[in-house]
């Protein structure tokens, strides 16, 4: 891996991370993805059938294995706060970018994505803690931080590349 992405859910980590692999002509691997593929269930069928402490075992599992790859990964919002994931992140060495996205923007972006089970089953007031609560976690981790409410995803990708000395 070249880039590291994470973030809350919303922030954009899989569209920053096409566009950036593109532009540094390299693969993007979304972990999410990833193991659908592998488990050949959505996530939301994964967190309804088997549950989320299954999803993290499999979560687990396929981030040591994508780590191991060439390109750009976006992880999921929830892959750091599991211990043995951030600590395989932090090991890693690989520069990890923040995609840190305000609440209000968070909210317009996810309102009405039937596809991440914790927005179906939470209401607003635990996803904003959920999200007060995963920010320190997601600052420990990162190399750089960009704040990204007001920017495009070409002016991401530049910055990105920018601070990280790829362009």
């Amino acid at each position: 891996m070249q880039v590291i992405l994470i973030g809350f859910m919303g922030s954009g980590k899989t569209t920053i991370g096409q566009l950036l692999a593109r532009t540094l002509a390299t693969n993007h691997i979304d972990l999410d993805e990833f193991i659908m593929q592998k488990a050949q269930q959505s996530i939301t069928e994964i967190f309804a059938t088997k549950g989320e402490t299954y999803f993290r075992q499999l979560e687990q599992l396929y981030l040591k294995q994508t780590l191991k790859l060439p390109g750009v990964l976006s992880t999921g919002g929830g892959t750091p706060i599991i211990a043995p994931n951030a600590a395989l992140l932090a090991r890693s060495k690989i520069p990890i970018v923040w995609l840190s996205t305000s609440i209000q923007t968070t909210f317009q972006r996810i309102q009405n994505d039937t596809s991440r089970p914790l927005v179906n089953d939470l209401d607003t007031t635990a996803l904003i803690k959920l999200q007060k609560k995963r920010n320190p976690l997601y600052q420990s981790l990162a190399n750089i931080i960009i704040p990204t409410d007001e920017l495009t995803p070409q002016q991401i990708v530049a910055q990105i590349q920018r601070q990280l000395k790829l362009a």
